[in-house]
């Protein structure tokens, strides 16, 4: 934005998160850890803003947000696989697959040391192209968003499919009772999604877009089968993370989010905060704040709501 306005980039390509900034990794490694990403990286293209240059040791994935599954390319032909720096040649191959893989593998490398696996996987994002069809034909703009709910469901019985891996490499070690396994996503599920009983989808600021799932597996620390009400938010899985390592961050870095190990061991009560997002597209305007139960939406200017998240999930009664 320049003076309040918003500005186009004339190269998309060369937008980035500036290695200045702080990141989960770079702590992870101060405290001993081996890091490796595996997957989608959403924060920049160049070279310069590549997970390496952020504090993971290894990386293997696509630098875009919704590349052909087989071709690994942009629709306009951009090219986004990556091993570290190095663009590789894996067509027709698909990404999940090879994303399980490279997790598992770093799982097997580092079982004799700390480690810390992230695995953004590009699915269920679009194109919605299933596994098992490499003659499926190139992803074109026109026909980005094609696709059905089976086809969203086969690409998810992937992804799930990766994390039993996982978890059986972890058992496979002897690793199990003693590694902190979170399972979440970054935001409400899109078209081929059913987000009942939270109203709306992806993009929104209703809890369709922003209520997303966050489950916790720490057998040796955290209890089974065990649902807390504490509103949390994806920051917090840094602080806790940090937390569980025992990483000491320097100390002029405050973190956006809460080490929430003390709730979810049942030490410390849960307790109310206040959330705040903001939508400014083109073609939406939302704002919203949450304290508590209650929930404040700004619907483009349009209309002001206020919901009991308690008494009314799907936001239905303001």
């Amino acid at each position: 934005r320049v003076n309040g306005q918003w500005v186009k980039e004339p190269d998309m390509h060369s937008l980035g998160l500036p290695t200045t900034q702080p990141s989960v990794a770079r702590f992870m490694k101060t405290a001993g850890y081996t890091t490796g990403m595996f997957g989608k990286w959403h924060l920049g293209y160049k070279d310069e803003f590549n997970p390496t240059r952020h504090g993971f040791d290894e990386y293997f994935g696509e630098l875009l947000g919704h590349s052909d599954y087989y071709r690994h390319a942009y629709y306009d032909g951009t090219y986004a696989l990556r091993d570290g720096l190095d663009p590789v040649k894996h067509t027709g191959r698909y990404l999940t697959d090879m994303l399980n893989a490279r997790a598992v593998a770093f799982v097997r490398n580092h079982a004799k040391e700390p480690f810390f696996l992230y695995l953004p996987h590009l699915a269920v994002h679009a194109p919605w192209q299933v596994p098992d069809r490499p003659e499926t034909p190139m992803v074109t703009k026109e026909k980005m968003l094609d696709g059905t709910r089976a086809d969203y469901a086969a690409m998810l019985e992937r992804v799930d499919a990766g994390v039993g891996m996982i978890l059986a490499e972890l058992e496979r070690h002897g690793l199990a009772e003693n590694t902190l396994v979170v399972l979440s996503s970054d935001n409400g599920g899109e078209r081929l999604s059913d987000n009942r009983p939270w109203f709306n989808h992806k993009a929104t600021l209703w809890e369709g877009g922003i209520h997303v799932p966050c489950v916790l597996r720490w057998p040796g620390k955290l209890p089974a089968g065990r649902t807390i009400k504490q509103a949390g938010i994806t920051m917090d899985l840094t602080a806790t993370f940090l937390a569980a390592a025992g990483a000491k961050p320097p100390a002029d870095y405050k973190p956006d989010g809460m080490n929430l190990l003390p709730i979810l061991t049942g030490q410390a009560p849960e307790q109310a905060r206040t959330f705040f997002w903001r939508i400014d597209r083109s073609n939406r305007k939302q704002w919203a704040v949450r304290h508590g139960k209650w929930k404040y939406l700004n619907d483009g200017n349009t209309m002001d709501l206020l919901y009991d998240l308690e008494a009314d999930l799907g936001e239905r009664r303001s």
